[in-house]
């Protein structure tokens, strides 16, 4: 079981490489560490487990957070309502972003990471709207289209997989500047 003590944090130099593509099928190895990452996701969005077990909560946690630099994160968006489907839970590995809208998206919020324990104030400006191809754990390549929140997901933890950390996509000079057709989504 993955605990926020498997978790590195920023600093650690695993974060700041190109992670590896992943051969299939996937290695026994590489199954388990598929199915903990999941199983994390899952326990820290319960708040009786996550109080257990100290969790924070995500939404999406890549390989190389857990010091394993291979293009593989697990992403869990829950519904909207406690007890409806997830908007989309899936282990992506290998996944690419074949096309992208031209119109700009961030969190009103602001973004967080497993990896970073500090707030970082600011809109982190990304694709609103993406065509995701990747391969699940079987080894079956899926392609879907994302937009909003799910899209935002999984591109901060493609990021992971390319050395990059939600916090260089903010602009250092005006942190909540906008341009007019960013899409703000809470």
């Amino acid at each position: 079981m993955i605990k926020m003590k498997d978790i590195i944090r920023e600093g650690n130099d695993t974060l700041r490489v190109e992670a590896q593509p992943v051969k299939f099928p996937l290695s026994t190895t590489d199954q388990k560490l598929a199915t903990d990452m999941m199983a994390y996701l899952e326990n820290s969005q319960d708040p009786e487990l996550a109080k257990k077990y100290g969790l924070r909560a995500g939404v999406g946690l890549a390989a190389p957070q857990v010091d394993v630099s291979e293009q593989m994160a697990a992403v869990l968006v829950p519904g909207e309502n406690d007890g409806d489907e997830p908007v989309f839970k899936d282990v992506i590995i290998n996944p690419v972003i074949i096309s992208h809208s031209v119109q700009p998206g961030a969190l009103t919020e602001g973004e967080g990471c497993l990896s970073v324990d500090r707030d970082v104030s600011g809109y982190v400006v990304r694709h609103d709207r993406i065509t995701l191809r990747y391969y699940n754990m079987a080894g079956e390549q899926k392609k879907l289209r994302l937009k909003n929140y799910p899209a935002i997901v999984c591109q901060h933890e493609i990021d992971h997989l390319h050395g990059i950390l939600f916090y260089d996509h903010i602009d250092t000079k005006n942190p909540f500047g906008a341009d007019d057709d960013l899409v703000l989504i809470s």
